[in-house]
C-alpha cells in the first residue's frame, strides 16, 4: 500500500517564503496596512518565476528599490497550480496558530482582497475561511479586528458571497464588536462598512432594526469621524428600505439626527447627506412620519425635470414686490426682465425692515428663481438629477425656506403633473402654523385659488386639499377668503361631475369659512365700538350677544349666500348630506347653519329636501337601539359611536333652528322625527348627543303637543334616557365635591317627581349604584344619596349590586356612630339581606 503524502509543516513553508520572497509577499509590504487603496494596479499577467529569479536584498524585496505596479503579480491559486500562497495565509488564520501570525495573515488577505473580484474569489474558495475570519472579530487586538471586519466588508461587497458571510454569523459578531467600548475609529469604519453591505439583505435589515443595537447604530451618527457617520448612515438607509422597520427607526430617534446632517453644508458630508436623504425620503412615504420630518424644518419637494421649468418666465417691466403680490418700491424705471426684483430679494435683509416671515419668503423666491435662470434648479451636490418618464415620482428634501419657495414656483408652471404634485406636497407640509404662514407669505394662496378654475380634475383635487390644510390657520383662512375662493368653490359644487372626494374637500373649506363659532377674536376686531361679544351654544339655537346692528351685519350672509341659493348648491349639499360620512355631515351642517337666517333661505332648504336629509342622519343613530330586556347587547365601537353622536348633535341643532319657522313645521312628519329621536335616546351614542336630541324632542312637543299614540310621554323619555344618565355620569366623573352633591340632589328630585320605580330602574341600568355608595362613604350629599339608594333597595334585583358596592359596612358605621342621617341608613340596612 502506497504511503499517504505528508503535508509540509506551516513553519517550514514560512521559512521557504522568507528565503524566496514571492510577489504575494512583496505585495503585502508595499501596501500601507492602514490604507484601503493599492499603491498600484495589480497585473494578473506577470509571471511568478520572473520575481523569484531576481536577486533579493536583505529586506526580501527584489533588487530594484521597489517593484513597479505593472510588474506585481498575483497568485491565482487554481487547481492546476496547487493551493498557492493564498491557501497558506488562510491556514495561518487557524485557531491553533499564534495570534500575531493570525493577525498578519488576516491583514495580508484583507489587502489582497482589494485587488478585485478574482482575488476575493481566490480567498472564498477555501472552505472554512470566512468562519476563521469571523472568529477574529473577538480578538483583543484592534488591528486584527479592523482587518477581519475590513476583509468581511470586501468579501460581502460581492453579492454572490454575501449569503455565505451571513450564514457564518458575521452579522452577530460585528454587532457584538460594535457594542464594545473604546473602539478605534478604523474598527468602527470597517465594521459599519461590512454591515452596510450585509444589510442589503432584507432579513438582516429586519434583524438589526428589531435588535437592541439600533439605538447604538443611531448614536454612531454623532461620531467625530466622517467615515463612521457614513457607515452608520448607509446601514440606516438600507434598513429604511423595509417599511416594517420604519416605526423602530423613528422610535430610535433617527429623524432629528438625519435631518441635522442633511442640512449640513460641508463638502465632506456629501455621502452622509445622500444616505440621510435616502432614509428620510423612505420614512416620508408614511404620512405620520412625513409630519415628523417637516417638523425638523425639511419639506418634501417633487422633482419635475428641467423641461418643466422652461415655462417659467419673469414678469417684464414689473415693480419689485413681495411674494404675496404687495409692491414695496417703485423706481422711475422698472426692470425689463425682473432683475431688480431678483437682486432686491437676495439683499432684502439689508434694504427693508420686514417681518421675518416676509424676508424668508423673498429670500427663498429669489434663490429659486436664480437657480431656474442659470439652469441649476435640480442640481444636488453638483450633479444633475434626471426626472425622465420612469422617474416621475421622485422627490427631494429641501430646507423649509427653499422648499416653500420651490413649491410655489412649481405652481406657476404649465406642467399638469408638476402642479398637481406640488399642491399635494403643500398639503403635506402644512402641518403647523409656522408652515401655513410661510406658504401664505410666499404667495401660495393666490396661485392655489386661481388653480381651482383649472380644467384638469386632478389639479382641482390636489389644490383643494392644499387649501383645506392651509385653512386650518385663521390668518391664512382670511387670506383665502379675501382672494375670492368662494366663487370657484361654488362653481365646483354646481358641477354634477364633481367627485365625492373633491366635494368633501370643498365642504371642509366652506365649513371653516362659514362656521359662525370660529375666530371670535377676529370678529371682535371687525365690530367697532363693541365692548363684548359672547357666543354661547344652547339647545335651541346659537345665540349671539353683542352690539346689535353691527354684529348682525357682520354675520349676515352676503351675495355669495344668495348665489348658493339661486344656483342649486343647497340641493347638492342636501344630497351629499344624505349619503356622506358622519364627519362630513357635521361640516355640511355648519355651512347650513350659516344659511338658516331668514325665511327665504329656509324655503330654499325645504325645496332642497332638508327634512329627508335630517331624517337620514337620525336613522343611523336610531338603528342601534337597546331594548330594556336585551341582556345580550353588543358594545359598539367607541370611535364610530362618537362620530355618529357628533353628526346627530349637529343635525339636532339644525332641526331646532328650523322648527322656529312656520313653513318648515307645516311640511314635516313630526311623528317620524319624534320616533327616531326617542330611539336615539335609547341608543348607546355619547351623552352629549343625547342632550341635543332631548332638546329637540322638547321643542317638538312644544310645537306639536303630546303624541300619545307613540307611547310614553316625551318628557319622561328625556328623563329616563338623557337626564338620569347625565347626572349619574356627573357623580361618577366630576372632580369637584360641589358638582357631585348638586348632581345627587338633582337626581333625588327627579326620582321624587317623575316616578320612583321607573327612575330607580334607569339609575341601576346606567350603573348609578356604585358611585352613590362611594358618595355616601365620602360623606357627601348623604340625605339625597341615602334616599335614592333606599328606593333602589325596594327592588330585590338591586340587592347584589348594593352589597357588592360595599354599602353594608358603610351603613353600619353610620348607624353605630349615630352620624348624620343614621336613621335613613338603618332603614336601608333593614331592607338588605344582611
Amino acid at each position: 500500500m502506497a504511503s499517504m503524502p505528508t503535508r509540509t509543516p506551516l513553519h517550514l513553508e514560512l521559512k521557504v517564503l522568507h528565503q524566496h520572497p514571492t510577489p504575494f509577499m512583496a505585495m503585502t509590504r508595499i501596501i500601507n496596512p492602514r490604507s484601503n487603496v493599492f499603491v498600484g494596479k495589480l497585473s494578473s499577467r506577470s509571471s511568478r518565476c520572473s520575481f523569484v529569479k531576481r536577486a533579493s536584498n536583505s529586506d526580501g524585496f527584489p533588487a530594484e528599490a521597489s517593484p513597479k505596479p505593472s510588474d506585481v503579480g498575483v497568485i491565482k491559486g487554481n487547481a492546476s497550480s496547487g493551493p498557492g500562497y493564498v491557501g497558506l495565509f488562510v491556514r495561518m488564520l487557524g485557531l491553533d496558530n499564534d495570534p500575531l501570525d493570525r493577525e498578519q495573515a488576516v491583514v495580508t488577505l484583507w489587502k489582497y482582497s482589494q485587488g478585485g473580484k478574482d482575488c476575493i474569489d481566490g480567498i472564498v474558495r477555501f472552505p472554512g475561511c470566512i468562519n476563521l475570519v469571523v472568529s477574529l472579530l473577538k480578538s483583543d487586538s484592534m488591528t486584527t479586528c479592523e482587518a477581519a471586519a475590513g476583509l468581511l466588508r470586501t468579501i460581502s461587497s460581492v453579492s454572490i458571497h454575501r449569503d455565505v458571510v451571513i450564514e457564518c454569523g458575521a452579522v452577530e459578531e460585528i454587532v457584538g464588536l460594535l457594542c464594545k467600548s473604546c473602539l478605534t475609529s478604523e474598527v468602527k469604519e470597517q465594521s459599519l462598512g461590512a454591515l452596510w453591505n450585509l444589510s442589503t439583505d432584507e432579513k438582516v435589515a429586519v434583524k438589526i432594526a428589531k435588535s437592541d443595537f439600533l439605538p447604538m447604530l443611531v448614536k454612531f451618527l454623532d461620531d467625530e469621524e466622517i467615515k463612521v457617520k457614513e457607515g452608520a448612515g448607509g446601514v440606516l438607509a438600507n434598513l429604511a428600505l423595509t417599511p416594517s422597520n420604519h416605526s423602530n427607526l423613528v422610535e430610535a430617534g433617527v429623524i432629528p439626527k438625519l435631518a441635522s446632517l442633511l442640512k449640513t453644508k460641508d463638502d465632506g458630508f456629501k455621502v452622509i447627506r445622500k444616505g440621510a436623504k435616502t432614509t428620510l425620503l423612505e420614512l416620508c412615504k408614511d404620512e405620520y412620519f412625513r409630519i415628523l420630518v417637516t417638523e425638523e424644518g425639511l419639506v418634501r419637494v417633487p422633482l419635475v425635470g428641467a423641461a418643466a421649468y422652461k415655462a417659467f418666465k419673469p414678469v417684464s417691466y414689473s415693480w419689485p414686490s413681495l411674494p404675496d403680490g404687495t409692491e414695496i418700491r417703485k423706481n422711475s424705471r422698472p426692470s425689463r426682465y425682473g432683475a431688480s426684483e431678483l437682486l432686491l430679494g437676495l439683499n432684502v435683509r439689508d434694504n427693508f425692515n420686514l417681518s421675518e416671515a416676509k424676508m424668508n419668503a423673498m429670500i427663498g423666491r429669489s434663490q429659486q428663481q436664480f437657480l431656474v435662470r442659470i439652469g441649476a434648479i435640480e442640481l444636488e451636490d453638483g450633479r444633475k438629477v434626471h426626472s425622465d418618464s420612469s422617474q416621475r415620482q421622485q422627490y427631494t428634501l429641501l430646507p423649509w425656506i427653499d422648499g416653500v419657495a420651490r413649491l410655489v414656483l412649481i405652481l406657476g408652471l404649465e406642467d399638469v403633473s408638476a402642479i398637481s404634485r406640488a399642491a399635494y406636497s403643500i398639503a403635506d407640509a402644512a402641518t403647523n402654523e409656522h408652515m401655513r404662514i410661510s406658504f401664505k407669505e410666499a404667495g401660495a394662496v393666490r396661485l392655489l385659488v386661481q388653480l381651482l378654475d383649472h380644467s384638469n380634475e386632478g389639479i382641482k383635487e390636489a389644490v383643494a386639499l392644499a387649501l383645506d390644510r392651509l385653512s386650518n390657520s385663521s390668518e391664512v383662512r382670511q387670506t383665502i377668503d379675501a382672494e375670492g375662493v368662494l366663487s370657484p368653490l361654488i362653481n365646483i359644487l354646481k358641477s354634477k361631475n364633481t367627485s365625492l372626494s373633491l366635494l368633501e374637500k370643498v365642504v371642509n373649506i366652506l365649513s371653516r369659512i362659514f362656521d359662525p363659532g370660529k375666530d371670535v377674536k377676529q370678529k371682535n376686531k371687525a365690530i367697532n365700538g363693541s365692548s363684548e361679544v359672547v357666543l354661547t351654544n344652547v339647545h335651541s339655537s346659537d345665540k349671539i350677544q353683542g352690539s346689535g346692528k353691527q354684529l348682525d351685519t357682520f354675520l349676515q350672509p352676503d351675495l355669495t349666500t344668495r348665489e348658493m341659493i339661486d344656483s342649486g348648491v343647497l340641493a347638492r349639499f342636501v344630497e351629499t348630506f344624505k349619503i356622506s360620512s358622519p364627519d362630513l355631515q357635521v361640516k355640511i351642517v355648519s355651512i347650513l347653519d350659516y344659511v338658516v337666517t331668514s325665511e327665504l333661505h329656509v324655503t330654499a332648504l325645504i325645496e332642497a329636501g332638508i327634512a329627508s336629509g335630517l331624517d337620514a342622519v337620525f336613522e343611523q343613530g336610531s338603528s342601534n337601539v337597546v331594548e330594556d330586556d336585551d341582556d345580550s347587547k353588543l358594545e359598539e365601537d367607541i370611535v364610530k359611536a362618537e362620530e355618529i353622536g357628533l353628526a346627530i348633535a349637529a343635525a339636532s341643532r339644525l332641526l331646532s333652528k328650523l322648527l322656529d319657522f312656520e313653513q318648515f313645521r307645516r311640511g314635516i312628519d313630526s311623528k317620524s322625527f319624534v320616533f327616531k329621536l326617542r330611539n336615539i335616546l335609547r341608543s348607546n351614542i355619547p351623552l352629549h348627543a343625547k342632550e341635543w336630541a332631548a332638546a329637540c324632542l322638547v321643542k317638538l312637543e312644544a310645537h306639536f303637543g303630546s303624541l300619545a299614540d307613540l307611547g310614553q310621554r316625551i318628557d319622561m323619555e328625556v328623563t329616563l334616557y338623557e337626564t338620569i344618565p347625565r347626572l349619574v355620569e356627573q357623580i361618577r366623573t366630576s372632580a369637584f365635591d360641589e358638582s357631585q352633591e348638586a348632581a345627587a340632589q338633582e337626581l333625588y328630585e327627579v326620582v321624587a317627581s317623575r316616578g320612583q320605580m321607573e327612575c330607580s330602574r334607569a339609575i341601576a341600568t346606567c350603573g348609578g349604584i356604585f358611585p352613590l355608595v362611594k358618595l355616601i362613604d365620602e360623606g357627601h350629599a348623604l340625605e339625597a344619596s341615602l334616599a335614592i339608594l333606599y328606593n333602589l333597595s325596594m327592588d330585590s334585583e338591586n340587592h347584589p349590586a348594593i352589597i357588592a358596592a360595599g354599602a353594608v359596612p358603610i351603613l353600619k358605621r353610620i348607624v353605630l356612630t349615630k352620624g348624620p342621617q343614621w336613621t335613613r341608613a338603618l332603614h336601608l340596612l333593614r331592607t338588605l339581606p344582611t
